[in-house]
């Protein structure tokens, strides 16, 4: 799905996601992960928190910095979804 620039660099990150009525938006979150698969290296989750009102997800990426800014767009424009994310300077 996503295509490098040739001009950025691959390099590791995290992306931090924050799900609120995970319920109704899990699918949702899910269907963008899946659509940028090809840049997550690992995936950690806590569902269920805050009497399952709230899941947390935590992501580690290689990528550019447009592919980055394309996923976390993504997941950003779902209402109810918070993103946060960091790259390695090298």
């Amino acid at each position: 799905m996503t295509e490098s620039n040739p001009h950025q660099e691959k390099r590791y990150g995290f992306v931090g996601i924050v799900v609120e009525t995970r319920h109704r938006r899990g699918k949702q979150v899910q269907e963008v992960l899946s659509r940028f698969a090809d840049l997550i290296q690992g995936r950690m989750g806590l569902p269920h928190l805050e009497d399952d009102r709230i899941s947390v997800i935590t992501l580690i990426v290689h990528a550019d910095a447009d592919e980055v800014g394309a996923l976390t767009g993504r997941l950003g424009s779902i209402e109810g979804v918070t993103v946060k994310s960091g790259m390695a300077k090298l």
